[in-house]
């Protein structure tokens, strides 16, 4: 029987730049391959190519950075079924795992030591018909839910869904984060302010301190 492997785009160590860890030091595994096509993706390059690589080899690297945060990423991981083991493997060692995946992924199966950060797509994403409403109910208070907020449109829907599917109790998490250079994070502030939304207002801490560039 044949190791088990995946193909991975990139292996690096940084700072979390989102989410409920955003700012501890953190090994992120990149996952190639992606079925969905949003129009603000910022790891596009992620799409095709990158190394067949087996899970002995990745922990072995993961290990060599002395981190205590994995984030598995992508590209979409959960499109290469091999990436639920993985998963498993990475808590199995003790590490802190989180998973980013779209809302369009059956996150069934996925270990429940891992805290899930399900992107709900939202329509000025190109590709909210694909959310997989189903993952909701398999959520629970160690994941988190995010909103890429593109326009005022996206912001109203996003607020809409927040409610429609009872979030705010079902995840310990719901992060608004405006769409890098289309949405101003001060309005999105306000409008969240002026709301009083149970929600937190996210910036993408990476970009911030490097800019928008792969590998940080």
């Amino acid at each position: 029987m044949s190791e088990p492997s995946l193909r991975i785009t990139e292996v690096f160590h940084s700072l979390q730049g989102e989410a409920r860890s955003s700012g501890m030091p953190t090994v992120f595994v990149r996952l190639t391959g992606c079925p969905l096509r949003c129009h603000y993706c910022d790891s596009a390059y992620a799409f095709h190519g990158g190394e067949r690589r087996s899970f002995q080899n990745l922990l072995d690297e993961v290990a060599g950075f002395g981190a205590d945060f994995v984030c598995v990423t992508g590209g979409e991981p959960l499109a290469q079924p091999e990436a639920k083991s993985f998963l498993s493997a990475l808590c199995d060692a003790g590490y802190h795992v989180s998973l980013e995946t779209s809302g369009a992924m059956d996150i069934d199966g996925v270990d429940e030591r891992v805290s899930v950060v399900l992107d709900l797509k939202t329509p000025a994403s190109g590709e909210a018909e694909r959310n997989l409403y189903s993952n909701i109910r398999l959520l629970s208070k160690k994941d988190q839910i995010k909103f890429v907020i593109c326009s005022r449109e996206d912001y109203e829907w996003s607020r809409f869904k927040v409610d429609e599917l009872g979030l705010a109790e079902k995840v310990g998490d719901i992060w608004f984060s405006p769409s890098w250079q289309q949405v101003s994070a001060s309005d999105l502030a306000d409008w969240i302010v002026a709301d009083k939304l149970k929600v937190r207002l996210q910036l993408q801490l990476h970009k911030l301190l490097w800019g928008d560039k792969p590998g940080v």
